[in-house]
């Protein structure tokens, strides 16, 4: 009987894992679409966002938040719908999101904290047992010294492609916590195209305006869907290693772009895929920015966090003695011939308060206009964006 008892009681907590897990993803589904929404209303061009990496780092912080504060945390996040839940997902998650000998994975936190300043030690338990992170003393009044010191944190966790995260004016007397997630991809396509087969071809900025960029091909055997609904095509390109993919949305206008978008709870909803022959045309591109986000998450609910009215006192201190000033993240992300490298650092400043086929036709995929983009592993959304006008340089 006992055996039995044991046996039931390790199925009941993987069903609960298992659920909190796909709760997990369908918020981040959610979230990635919020996001994106809010950022183009700032952003008027080509840009990359990471969604992970963001509710990574807020998970962080929502560890030590409280009531209202914590609250609007998950909801603006799409979280779990408790501090627990979102904890399990997490200290199951992280430890999956590894590279192998097919791809780099990377994803690392880091906590900064003002010497002398003391964390709460359940807190500590928790960014160290549950988000993997480390915690290192630091005097953020030595401006220069300390932005250079978490800077080259940074750097080294993304292979050097984020830089500057921190600027030292940030910084200053009145700091007292910084936390960080690094996130790093790295992978090579499945199906690579041929450096020989990259040509010079029209890309439409808009139907009329028109501009030659770097367009590679390949045909082969992809997940591919056409969405009525959307007015658009999705297209699956596989990374080696199996568990890794970009999906490139397409419109099937010239000038759909914004159409689409309109639409973009549906665009990061799970495609329809079947497996198809695609000749696929798709352009170089590498974007690189970074992107204040405290203006996004307060549009997205989360206010009290930045406000004097912030509870953040599962950090440390008492409620009001904290709040969050900002929310930055960098982002770049390099697509060639041979695969693709990604990356992102996202830091909260918390501051005191003062197959084969037969040889049929193929389906047709020329991704020679504005399109959406984004980097999938267990239906999570790591990366995404859009390419208005490709832009690339070799890495």
């Amino acid at each position: 009987m006992k055996t039995l008892i044991i046996m039931a009681l390790t199925l009941a907590l993987a069903t609960a894992e298992e659920v909190a897990l796909q709760e997990f993803t369908t918020g981040n589904n959610l979230f990635t679409a919020a996001l994106y929404k809010e950022v183009l209303k700032e952003n008027q061009g080509n840009f990359l966002v990471s969604p992970f990496s963001i509710e990574t780092v807020l998970a962080l912080t929502h560890s030590g938040a409280k009531d209202e504060t914590a609250y609007e945390i998950r909801a603006g996040l799409r979280l779990p719908n408790s501090t627990e839940k979102t904890e399990a997902v997490y200290a199951t998650l992280l430890p999956t999101l590894k590279g192998n000998d097919k791809y780099a994975l990377h994803t690392a936190n880091k906590i900064y904290v003002k010497d002398g300043y003391p964390l709460k030690e359940d807190f500590k338990n928790k960014a160290s047992t549950v988000f993997q992170s480390g915690i290192e003393n630091i005097e953020f009044t030595q401006k220069v010294d300390a932005a250079n010191t978490i800077n080259s944190w940074v750097g080294k966790q993304t292979n050097n492609k984020i830089q500057n995260l921190i600027d030292p004016n940030i910084l200053g007397p009145d700091t007292r916590i910084i936390l960080i997630n690094a996130l790093y991809f790295k992978g090579k396509w499945v199906y690579p195209f041929e450096s020989d087969s990259t040509i010079k071809r029209d890309f439409y900025k808009t139907a009329k305006d028109v501009v030659q960029v770097d367009m590679m091909h390949n045909t082969d055997v992809y997940n591919y869907y056409e969405s009525p609904e959307l007015k658009a095509k999705f297209l699956e390109m596989p990374y080696e290693g199996d568990d890794l993919s970009m999906v490139i949305v397409l419109p099937n206008e010239k000038e759909g772009l914004a159409a689409l978008e309109s639409q973009i709870e549906n665009v990061f909803a799970a495609p329809r895929f079947t497996q198809e022959r695609v000749s696929v045309s798709l352009p170089k591109f590498t974007v690189e920015n970074k992107i204040q986000l405290k203006k996004i998450l307060q549009n997205l609910g989360i206010n009290k966090a930045f406000s004097d009215e912030a509870d953040l006192s599962g950090l440390a201190g008492k409620k009001g003695d904290l709040a969050i000033s900002d929310v930055i993240q960098k982002a770049f992300i390099n697509v060639t011939e041979t695969g693709t490298e990604a990356a992102a650092a996202t830091a909260v400043q918390a501051v005191r308060l003062s197959i084969e086929y037969p040889n049929v036709n193929p389906k047709i995929f020329v991704a020679d206009h504005p399109f959406i983009f984004y980097i999938t592993t267990k239906n999570l959304v790591l990366f995404g964006g859009r390419i208005l006008l490709p832009k690339s340089v070799e890495k």
